[in-house]
């Protein structure tokens, strides 16, 4: 049996900046736990605190460029180009480029609050979600 998403429920990811988080699939909404897919907005000068998830995440920039730093590097990652951060693997994210980014990013299993195990030290507020 198929599941047709009509539309996406928009969370509000709290941090520096709004970014807007366009989920399709995932915990919230298709109850998906396996895994989820995220349309990304995010502004110029956004930043999040970093993380050391229990998932794998893929990440495809669209548009803009998504700096994603791990304790050894800082990659920016550029329209039409990807990045795998490993589950467990400390990393984070930010958007620097004066246009921001847009990005789709696949979380393998799903995308939770349990499971992102952010760093105490930049704690983010509760995500809020509407559809």
């Amino acid at each position: 049996m198929v599941n047709f998403i009509q539309r996406p429920i928009i969370i509000r990811a709290a941090g520096n900046k709004h970014k807007e988080i366009a989920e399709y699939v995932g915990r919230l909404n298709s109850a998906t736990e396996a895994l989820s897919i995220a349309h990304m907005k995010s502004p110029a000068g956004w930043s999040e605190p970093g993380q050391s998830p229990e998932f794998d995440e893929y990440t495809l920039v669209l548009r803009g460029a998504l700096r994603v730093e791990t304790r050894t590097e800082s990659i920016d990652v550029k329209a039409g180009q990807a990045i795998i951060a490993r589950r467990g693997e400390w990393v984070r994210y930010s958007t620097l480029e004066p246009e921001g980014a847009e990005y789709v990013a696949v979380c393998l299993p799903a995308f939770s609050s349990e499971l992102v195990r952010r760093d105490e030290s930049g704690t983010m507020a509760e995500l809020h979600t509407s559809r």
